[in-house]
């Protein structure tokens, strides 16, 4: 017996003809599990995917904090304390007003990480 004889041979399929086609209900089922593959991957990438907010945004965030706490926000948001704003962090000197403090921060470079 040939190989062509022996495949020929072969019963069509182990299930009835009807199961071996796919229906709408089949194809809806298959989208439906698309979709939750979808929203799983989604809920999952999403943390991912989220913007930080600006240097600037996050400068303007600190708005009404006392001075001296504010600096130390300032740095820790820069990543180091500019020394303008030393005397200011460590009660040193009388407190800067609020747009000297904005305006020294965001004149400032961030430490790169």
């Amino acid at each position: 017996m040939t190989q062509a004889e022996l495949v020929a041979a072969l019963p069509d399929g182990r299930l009835p003809p009807e199961l071996m086609q796919i229906h709408a209900a089949d194809l809806v089922l298959l989208f439906g599990i698309g979709l939750v593959a979808a929203a799983l991957l989604a809920s999952l990438l999403m943390p991912f995917l989220d913007r930080r907010p600006s240097r600037r945004a996050r400068i303007r965030s600190t708005r009404g904090m006392p001075p001296a706490q504010r600096a130390l926000a300032i740095a820790r948001i820069l990543g180091r304390l500019p020394q303008e704003l030393r005397d200011t962090a460590y009660g040193t000197a009388a407190p800067l007003g609020e747009e000297a403090i904005e305006r020294i921060a965001l004149k400032a470079r961030p430490v790169r990480r």
